[in-house]
């Protein structure tokens, strides 16, 4: 079944420090790969739950697509995977005014990498959004930053 809300409005960011221990919030376990990044294709298995998405172009306001896949769905597309797998933990972290902060946590080969992305309902919301001090610079217009293209090219400079 295909997620209703086809637009995604959001920044990422790289982060300075994290000034807070982890364990109180949720966590998701997630492995991602990449079918196509033109246009986006993604594979993601989060905890217990298999998604397909679709994302058109864009970067911090595009469109997206989400589909439910089952476990075996899933491992078929799976083996369509050419780049490199990303493998990372989130953790969602409440911040000012009813948003949630997604921490991300590279391993394997972008272990040490981290990134915190906020999703907004609006455009006007996430541009007058001012992030925490423990946010590092705004790379949401820049798509080196990007999942697909980590899964493809590694990390990007230093954290």
């Amino acid at each position: 079944m295909a997620n209703i809300n086809n637009t995604e409005i959001e920044r990422k960011f790289l982060v300075k420090n994290v000034p807070f221990e982890l364990d109180d919030y949720e966590v998701h376990n997630i492995y991602q790969g990449y079918i196509a990044t033109n246009p986006t294709m993604r594979l993601r298995k989060d905890n217990d739950r298999y998604i397909f998405t679709f994302k058109g172009k864009g970067l911090i306001k595009k469109t997206e697509f989400e589909y439910e896949l089952d476990e075996e769905q899933f491992a078929r597309l799976w083996k369509k995977v050419e780049s490199n797998k990303i493998v990372k933990k989130r953790y969602i972290i409440p911040i000012e005014k009813g948003l949630k902060a997604e921490l991300d946590i590279y391993e394997d080969f972008l272990e040490g990498f981290m990134t915190v992305e906020v999703e907004f309902s609006s455009m006007e919301e996430a541009l007058v959004f001012q992030p925490p001090e423990w946010f590092g610079k705004d790379v949401s217009n820049d798509r080196r930053y990007s999942n697909a293209s980590l899964a493809i090219n590694g990390k990007v400079g230093k954290n």
